[in-house]
């Protein structure tokens, strides 16, 4: 069995689902869809996921969304009417979710409806069973998935002569309300559906070719990357490739699910698998994230008191900062955190009340910080980290760390963040052209 996740581009309108279709119609192995929110139609269109966000925004502001959530409305009854349904049951659908919305049902809630919305119209048009996210997937307070998912998902698809449509990105808490997963976390839902049904493939389809070894906006000669190990896919997916969710391994990995990245424009292309390990020694890929800050502390034997990082990063967590990146000193630390997370004078605060209370000789935020990735399986048996350094410092580019060893499979460069598409160029042009 082959379970397919059809990502926003690949329902964006009637004429992509049609395309849809005719991909599921081609593999009778194809039995069960996972089906994202509408995108972008071109590059000056809006997300219904975005839509749905100003909704609830303006609800809290004590606003109704009536004249916001129309722009929805049509543009689902538009899919509907060009795949030629009855539009009538839809529109009920959608006078429902508009008054829960206006009720106050919470951001969650609003924005699970599109997901919802897309999976209710595709399911008509394909005449499968529709099987609510809701009523299946139980998300922990940590956004990891409750173990008893899978039992019910598996009762829930156990009859493999029917063909199923669900939606991802959102499931109910274990306070029993509708629970969404991080920004893209239909990719989560499909991976947690493969391991119930144990899957044999799970395809995930996009408007990309794959997973390319480095970002085709910045590079256009970028060649797409035939086999990943999880760890490589992981890697290259929190340094910025966002092509697959990075937490969607989790669910698939002790089951060893491969997992097929495929373009629903271009199906004919094999696309990237994504393998448990891969015994080919190779780099796969460069790619850098940015708009990150560094919180630096310092004090003399800061460590040797038992539990002071766990106490330091419960001061963080406070102020709303949750760092992504660490380095670690005898006597300092300093975390890597998304820029947007707090303002300058919630930080300054945060820096004031840590020196204070920890004794701390430095406490102190800098801003404007990239995270260049270099990711392959031959990261430590081969030189290019010393090559892809040497090739940033010729090209002016000033190196603030390099973090090697702690991955094996990886190894990162803190740069400026006004540096990060000119590193990622540098590094391309030094080990992959």
């Amino acid at each position: 069995m082959i379970v397919c996740k059809f990502g926003g581009s690949s329902v964006a309108s009637s004429s992509q689902i049609i395309k849809v279709k005719k991909i599921l119609d081609d593999n009778p192995n194809r039995r069960i869809i996972v089906v994202s929110a509408p995108g972008k139609r071109d590059k000056d269109d809006e997300k219904i996921t975005d839509l749905l966000y100003e909704c609830n925004a303006l609800v809290r502001r004590g606003e109704s969304c009536k004249s916001m959530f129309k722009r929805i409305a049509d543009r689902y009854l538009q899919i509907a009417y060009e795949l030629g349904l009855d539009q009538k049951p839809i529109e009920l659908v959608l006078d429902d979710i508009r008054y829960r919305i206006d009720a106050g049902s919470g951001k969650d809630y609003t924005a699970s409806r599109g997901e919802y919305l897309s999976a209710f119209i595709i399911s008509q048009y394909l005449k499968w069973e529709f099987v609510d996210a809701e009523d299946s997937i139980i998300i922990k307070q940590d956004g990891t998935v409750n173990p008893v998912t899978y039992d019910r998902l598996k009762m829930i698809f156990e009859d493999r002569r029917k063909r199923y449509v669900i939606p991802g990105f959102y499931g109910s808490g274990e306070d029993h309300m509708i629970k969404t997963f991080t920004r893209g976390g239909s990719d989560i839902t499909g991976s947690v559906v493969a391991r119930a049904v144990g899957a044999d493939l799970y395809e995930n389809w996009t408007d990309v070719s794959g997973m390319f070894s480095a970002d085709p906006r910045i590079i256009p000669s970028a060649k797409v990357i035939d086999t990943l190990s999880y760890k490589e896919v992981r890697e290259l997916s929190e340094f910025g490739a966002t092509v697959f969710h990075e937490e969607a391994i989790a669910p698939i990995q002790s089951a060893e699910i491969p997992v097929n990245i495929r373009n629903t424009n271009r199906p004919e292309d094999s696309g990237t698998m994504i393998v448990p390990s891969s015994e080919e020694k190779k780099l796969a890929g460069v790619a850098a994230t940015g708009g990150l800050s560094r919180l630096s502390l310092r004090r003399l034997m800061l460590f040797k008191g038992q539990g002071t990082r766990h106490a330091l990063l419960t001061m963080l967590h406070i102020f709303g900062v949750r760092p992504v990146y660490s380095l670690y000193g005898v006597d300092s630390v300093s975390w890597f955190f998304d820029s947007k997370s707090a303002s300058a004078s919630v930080l300054e605060s945060m820096c004031q009340r840590l020196k204070s209370e920890y004794f701390l000789d430095e406490a102190y935020v800098e801003s404007g910080y990239a995270i260049l990735g270099l990711v392959g399986s031959n990261i430590d048996e081969s030189d290019a980290y010393l090559t892809a350094a040497s090739a940033l410092r010729k090209n002016g580019i000033d190196i603030r760390f390099i973090n090697y060893g702690a991955s094996d499979v990886s190894v990162t460069y803190g740069i400026k963040e006004s540096d990060k598409e000119k590193a990622v160029k540098v590094v391309y042009d030094a080990l992959f052209k």
